[in-house]
């Protein structure tokens, strides 16, 4: 029998950042695992059984390094040469979703059971439809140490992407999560001793003080996966660090350096970079911050960045896919991939020297860029692209034809029965207006003809060569795209979860698939 887990954590369920024009609020909102034995073979949740039912044969995380390009549009440069930049690409890590939390079969496991089922956690998420929209891609059970042998597939899965490590979550100082905070951290250091976990302190939920957050910043550096600077100083960079005031964080680092011989390089994560957050400049490594997540609001990461350097300090800029979150009742619109290339963009344009993914796997938000049953590797395919660009300063040259189709699997506009959905999700304040469409992105070798279809209605439309976005009308049904050049066809791709109406439930994510791994 599979080991009982531990229920994560409840750090206070702490609003995660305050709204802003710019920066997104996040109320932390963590999982509760119903403690006691969980009872196997309890019927999945009519979501979770649709979603395992409709998808298509999900894709493994475990494709070794010399395959990985295929499935691109271009070939991606050997980790050694990424790795030779002076530039660095992690992926903020949310320890509560790991890529299975019980080690059962994924159609019974805990989250079919409970966060993709409004009735799962004792009926807890039934006001919003349940906890979650989507899920890690199923890893199914494994025998021995599964939970150091996911955390390890996932240090793989984000390596063989590009990159350089994780920006881990640091929720609480025991229990749970913090536990798997240190298994990661071995995780990282027995998979691939060159991938940085990089610390962040989540001041959104700790209830700490400087001498009792050093002592464990202290025991997690230890590790050698810790993120450390050329110099040998341990990188920390607190989440909404203004919660705490400059000369609280210069006690922390007082503490780390006399009592644990740590020296420290303070990287601040604001939620908004304000004027007034440049008087923690003289303790600071660098500085960085949230976001926003739609893409009509990606334009003042050149002033920040540039104000970052005027200051003598590095910048790290989040890049971000989506955010939906059905137990706050809030979205933003990110207009297909459009946030996604709009902030890779913002990265390029502001002379960023590291970049943070937000995130590799908040599924409570719909943030994660992981590959998860509704989206497969997609986004984190993408981002690829974007990295390579950011670390060797040249665009990578397009050799392989490859299709990415995104939509949502309903209608911004429509509505569940108020019975199904008491609590709907709305736009969130100043986002970009919700819109209905599939969007066809393109990398082609040369120009050639690409034939859609939506719903059943044909068109065709001519694709330039390189990177090219098309939008579409949604319709119900699936969608379809295909490359065709000289009568011959290169490359195409489905949809593999069709728009439906009406619906039960909102599910506002955008679903995401490649022609570069649907065909293989």
């Amino acid at each position: 029998m599979a080991p009982t887990p531990t229920p994560p954590a409840q750090p206070g369920r702490r609003t995660r950042g305050a709204r802003s024009h710019r920066a997104p609020g996040r109320r932390r909102l963590l999982p509760g695992l119903v403690l006691g034995v969980l009872l196997a073979g309890s019927l999945a949740g009519i979501g979770a059984a649709a979603a395992l039912r409709d998808g298509a044969t999900a894709e493994r995380a475990t494709a070794r390094p010399e395959q990985y390009s295929a499935a691109l549009p271009f070939d991606l440069p050997d980790t050694r040469t990424l790795r030779s930049s002076g530039k660095l690409v992690f992926a903020h890590y949310f320890t509560p979703y790991p890529l299975s939390l019980d080690n059962q079969p994924p159609r019974s496991d805990y989250y079919s059971r409970n966060y993709l089922t409004a009735d799962g956690e004792k009926g807890k998420h039934r006001a919003y439809g349940g906890l979650l929209r989507d899920r890690p891609l199923p890893a199914g059970p494994q025998t021995g140490e599964w939970e150091l042998a996911h955390l390890r597939q996932e240090v793989r899965t984000a390596r063989d992407a590009g990159l350089d490590g994780f920006t881990v979550d640091l929720l609480s100082q025991r229990g749970r999560n913090w536990e798997r905070v240190q298994l990661l951290m071995r995780a990282a250091a027995e998979e691939d001793p060159g991938f940085r976990i990089q610390l962040m302190p989540d001041m959104t939920s700790l209830s700490t003080t400087p001498a009792a957050l050093a002592d464990s910043l202290a025991q997690l550096a230890r590790h050698p996966s810790a993120h450390r600077l050329a110099d040998g100083r341990l990188v920390v960079s607190p989440f909404k660090a203004e919660e705490k005031d400059p000369a609280w964080w210069q006690r922390t680092m007082d503490e780390l350096r006399t009592r644990h011989g740590v020296r420290t390089a303070l990287v601040p994560l604001f939620l908004d970079f304000t004027p007034d957050r440049e008087r923690y400049a003289a303790i600071s490594h660098g500085f960085s911050e949230w976001g926003s997540r739609t893409y009509h609001r990606q334009s003042g990461a050149t002033a920040d960045a540039a104000r970052a350097h005027k200051l003598g300090k590095i910048w790290m800029q989040p890049v971000s896919v989506q955010d939906a979150r059905p137990n706050q009742g809030v979205y933003d619109e990110a207009g297909n991939t459009e946030t996604l290339r709009a902030s890779w963009g913002a990265a390029l344009a502001s002379g960023a020297d590291w970049v943070q993914l937000t995130t590799w796997n908040d599924y409570s938000e719909g943030t994660h860029f992981a590959p998860s049953l509704h989206n497969g590797y997609a986004y984190l395919d993408l981002s690829s692209y974007y990295l390579t660009r950011f670390k060797t300063g040249a665009w990578p040259k397009i050799v392989r034809d490859t299709l990415y189709l995104t939509s949502r699997v309903q209608f911004a506009g429509d509505r569940p029965p108020a019975a199904a959905q008491p609590k709907v999700i709305e736009p969130r304040e100043g986002t970009a207006p919700p819109r209905d469409a599939v969007e066809v992105l393109s990398f082609l070798t040369a120009p050639a003809q690409i034939r859609t279809g939506t719903g059943g209605v044909k068109g065709a439309y001519e694709a330039p060569s390189g990177v090219h976005a098309q939008l579409l009308p949604l319709r119900t049904g699936h969608s379809e795209a295909t490359v065709v050049r000289d009568g011959v066809t290169t490359t195409t791709v489905a949809s593999r979860y069709p728009v439906r109406r009406p619906i039960d439930r909102q599910d506002l994510q955008y679903y995401a698939v490649t022609s570069g791994r649907s065909q293989r």
